[in-house]
């Protein structure tokens, strides 16, 4: 006998369902909640009442059954809404990296673009949920359309203003809306169908939330590569056509279930609830959890830490007396309930690991930033069959082993990933990779966990559930980027190191001129006594040596004395592995520029002071041998003024022409002494004129260099930033794991 599902012992009339259902206007959606109401005497939070079947209830639904369109267009409403959502968290991820670099901000800033839109979407779950049992679906559904919509505008507007902030808020507008759009879309799937189909019709759910993503991704790439990279404003403008047709649709198809009784909202509960959500997930999402010590004292960490503890005492007491809290408190202590729970925070970090694997599809195949979207299609297609066949698994095997499914997918998807795909990076590891945890997922998220919920719970309390699913489901969507991107962060403090082991140490250059030559005659010149006190001190370094330029740059070369512009380090830090080539090209540019005038001072200060020196010395020459000249004058002058040498005067006149010769000697000595300093003093003066010329030839060398090693450079950039994702992978592992070990206790409600 094929078992049926048990609301507190009671067997669910499947035709009286049906019956209810048929109908999309608003007299059949009152029907239904008076019916259900009538029958559990009207109790919020009692027990769904068994319908009472009879010719009335048959005919009711003969005739709705001609009318089963009109419902077909109320479902079409609501998946629209749900695909929006998934469409704008899809298109979002493969532009994350390409918006942060356009508003100059780094991947711990840059992941609040998310971070942001999972805070707020916490805050206004639970909310939204109560309006929606109080007011009905219907209106409560199309105000978070609005504002949907409008935060989408405005995320848009951020981009023409240049404003990181103004987005950030414009996330937090839309996450208000997206609150509201999926509990109470979910809730109305998971309680107009019966029971023996809510689990196809949550798998339906799942499946439009994975195509969705499909294209959502792809259209994220797509639009970046038809309007361009920084044109990311109309990612976010695909959503108003979307809201515009959901909310005409919505205003004249859209029946509005509520419940005709319920308690006034719980507004202190909701605001210590707000308070106490916020406080826990700031307070986590700014923990360094490689630096936990030092980060957990920090006062964007402890003090709201410390509100969280102190407000949750005061919640629980607001909560016992409040005639219907935000939160059913009993949920806590239901086993079954708490296991949803907890899984349901698991499944969220799994969830958000996803966020980087545009990212890591980039950084893997060498793709362009923004490209990586069109990889998460694999990702989506096997999330929306996972998310299918769960659905109709669930309801023949139940959602225990469903849920499991999906865990043990998860968990081998995440270790492939760092097992396999980090250090492999090719397409088929990829892919693979995508595939499998795509299918995972499917098992895991939506499907399974609010199944889990609906089943513990009675139809009444179905809006508020789920709100209480999808927001203990937020804390893990809201911390899980602060952890994951430590990992990414983390591989980065590295990458400047294992770039720059494989960048060249040296550059080959032209000689200088006469540098074998005038090294040898300044060594030579150095050993003589007559000229070594001339280059006493003066340090001329050895030209010959400039032939090979040492261009370390990574702080052990004491020439590259340089300090990096505000201006590349943003653009060192917005590189990908397609670009870090021509950004270290660039980077090396900015360097040099920095460093040429300084070696060349450091250069050509030693040669100009030889150059002075020698002066000295030649400016000595020039005046022995004009004191030479004007002696030899004279002593010719003195032989041509005597017409004879008297006999006695041949002794002397023979000795004065000797010292004359010997005058004459020295001064050819001295002259040549000079005129070969001259020559050593016109060729340092013309290895100085050469020396910029090698240093620019230097800088050309080297950029071409860095060209023959750009794909060990590209290579030191993937495998360092697939260390960061090897890490974020294995942290997916292991919350996997324990998501196995928490559905062990799990009691299936089954009727036999």
């Amino acid at each position: 006998m094929k078992p049926h599902h048990m609301r507190h012992g009671k067997r669910i009339d499947q035709d009286a369902d049906v019956a209810q259902i048929g109908d999309g206007g608003e007299s059949s959606a009152n029907d239904l909640d008076d019916s259900s109401a009538e029958n559990s005497g009207k109790g919020h939070g009692h027990g769904r009442g068994t319908v009472m079947r009879g010719s009335g209830a048959i005919d009711a639904a003969s005739s709705t059954r001609g009318q089963s369109k009109g419902y077909v267009i109320v479902a079409i409403i609501y998946l629209l809404g749900l695909c929006m959502g998934a469409l704008d968290m899809g298109i979002v991820n493969p532009a994350r990296t390409v918006i942060q670099n356009t508003l100059g901000v780094d991947d711990t800033l840059g992941v609040w673009i998310l971070t942001i839109y999972t805070l707020a979407y916490a805050a206004s779950i639970p909310i939204m949920g109560k309006l929606a049992d109080r007011h009905g679906r219907k209106y409560i559904y199309l105000t978070c359309i609005l504002l949907f919509g409008g935060g989408s505008a405005l995320c848009g507007v951020a981009h023409g203003v240049g404003s990181f902030e103004l987005l950030i808020c414009a996330r937090a507008i839309q996450a208000l809306g997206g609150g509201g759009i999926m509990p109470v879309a979910t809730a109305e799937f998971g309680t107009a169908f019966p029971e023996e189909k809510r689990g196809m019709a949550l798998g339906l759910v799942g499946m439009v939330y994975g195509l969705a993503s499909i294209f959502g991704s792809s259209a994220g790439s797509l639009i970046l590569d038809i309007f361009g990279q920084t044109q990311w404003q109309f990612i976010f403008y695909v959503n108003i056509p979307i809201c515009i047709v959901i909310f005409a649709l919505g205003i004249i198809k859209l029946p509005n279930r509520k419940i005709d009784e319920v308690p006034p909202i719980d507004i202190l509960g909701s605001f210590v609830l707000t308070a106490m959500t916020l406080s826990l997930m700031y307070g986590l999402k700014n923990i360094d959890f490689f630096d936990l010590s030092n980060s957990i004292t920090s006062t964007d960490v402890y003090p709201f830490l410390i509100a969280f503890v102190l407000l949750l005492p005061v919640f629980i007491l607001v909560e016992k007396r409040a005639k219907d809290p935000v939160i059913n408190l009993s949920y806590f202590s239901n086993p079954n309930i708490l296991i949803a729970l907890v899984c349901s925070i698991i499944s969220g970090i799994i969830m958000m690991g996803t966020i980087f694997f545009p990212q890591f599809a980039e950084n893997s195949l060498f793709l362009k930033s923004g490209a990586g979207g069109y990889f998460i299609m694999i990702l989506g297609l096997g999330s929306g069959f996972g998310a299918m066949l769960s659905g109709k698994l669930i309801d023949k095997f139940g959602v225990k082993p469903v849920l499991g499914i999906g865990f043990v997918g998860s968990l081998a998807g995440a270790l492939f990933m760092a097992l396999v795909a980090c250090n492999n990076p090719n397409l088929f590891n990829v892919c693979a990779m995508l595939a499998l945890t795509g299918l995972g997922l499917g098992f895991t998220m939506g499907t399974p966990l609010n199944y889990m919920m609906l089943q513990n719970t009675t139809d009444e309390e179905s809006n508020s559930a789920l709100a209480t699913l999808s927001l203990v489901r937020s804390i893990g969507t809201a911390v899980a980027p602060a952890i994951m991107v430590a990992f990414v962060a983390h591989a980065g403090l590295s990458m400047q190191d294992n770039i720059m082991a494989v960048l060249p140490d040296e550059v080959s250059v032209s000689p200088l001129p006469y540098a074998a030559e005038l090294d040898a005659k300044l060594d030579e010149m150095r050993q003589d006594e007559d000229t070594e006190e001339m280059l006493a001190g003066i340090d001329i370094p050895k030209l010959a040596s400039y032939s090979t330029i040492d261009v370390r740059m990574d702080g052990d070369n004491p020439d590259f004395d340089v300090e990096v512009s505000d201006e590349m380090l943003q653009k060192m830090q917005d590189s990908d592995v397609t670009t870090i080539v021509a950004t270290c090209k660039d980077m090396t540019a900015e360097m040099f520029e920095q460093v040429k005038p300084q070696l060349i001072d450091k250069a050509t200060s030693g040669i100009d002071k030889g150059i002075d020196a020698m002066q000295n010395g030649l400016d000595d020459m020039d005046k022995g041998l004009d004191e030479l000249a004007g002696a030899m004058s004279e002593m010719n002058g003195n032989r041509d003024g005597m017409p004879s040498v008297p006999d006695g005067m041949q002794t002397g006149y023979s000795e004065m022409m000797g010292a004359r010769d010997e005058m004459n000697d020295a001064r050819k000595e001295l002259q040549e002494a000079r005129d070969e300093l001259a020559d050593t003093i016109s060729k340092l003066k013309d290895v100085k004129a050469a020396i910029p010329g090698v240093f620019d030839e230097a800088e050309e060398r080297y950029l071409e260099k860095i060209d023959e090693v750009g794909p060990d450079i590209q290579e030191a950039y993937r495998s360092t930033l697939n260390g960061g994702f090897k890490g974020l992978a294995l942290f997916v592992a292991a919350c996997a794991a324990v998501g196995l070990l928490v559905l062990i206790p799990y009691r299936e409600k089954r009727e036999a």
